[in-house]
């Protein structure tokens, strides 16, 4: 029964990154039509991969490994998954048509320095949150290959690509 409550919960999270897709498709489209220049546009694929590996090792590794519902372990990382979520709507709702999924940075535009946002010690809050999701998120069913997995290669992704790029575009308009 759990592993199904599982499946579901993991292809629920699916559908909504699907929708989280589709407010980023939007805010681009005013953040393109406001003059704003996309930056990492070749590692954007990557991403895109790296969460759909996320989702689907998740439950792979459960159904092939067999992996149990560990109560101790399940309830904390499912609480901290949803508390992930409610984070990131948090972040989707403070920085408005500035959100998107990509790096699209609007010269001129104002920086968000509320919510999260307000917190100068805190670079990047959106992405702390992929990272504690990335481990919560597959921990829920003990799927710990897919926690590791995703996070060395989120973590290459992030510092390597990812954060970098952003720096870099946010630094090019101040």
């Amino acid at each position: 029964m759990a592993l199904i409550a599982y499946t579901l919960f993991v292809l629920a999270t699916g559908l909504e990154r699907l929708y989280e897709l589709r407010i980023s498709r939007r805010n681009a489209a005013i953040a393109m039509a406001q003059g704003g220049k996309e930056y990492g546009r070749g590692h954007f694929p990557w991403m895109v991969a790296l969460h759909t590996g996320l989702l689907v090792g998740a439950v792979a590794e459960v159904w092939i490994f067999d992996r149990p519902f560990i109560i101790w372990l399940g309830i904390p990382m499912l609480i901290i998954t949803l508390a992930c979520q409610v984070a990131r709507y948090r972040i989707i709702s403070t920085l408005g048509w500035q959100w998107n999924t990509r790096v699209v940075v609007v010269p001129g535009a104002p920086r968000v320095r509320r919510g999260l946002y307000r917190f100068r010690w805190l670079r990047h809050p959106n992405y702390w949150i992929v990272v504690i999701e990335g481990i919560a998120l597959p921990l829920i069913h003990t799927a710990w290959i897919t926690a590791i997995v995703f996070t060395v290669l989120n973590a290459i992704l992030l510092l390597g690509f990812r954060i970098p790029t952003e720096n870099q575009a946010l630094e090019e308009l101040a």
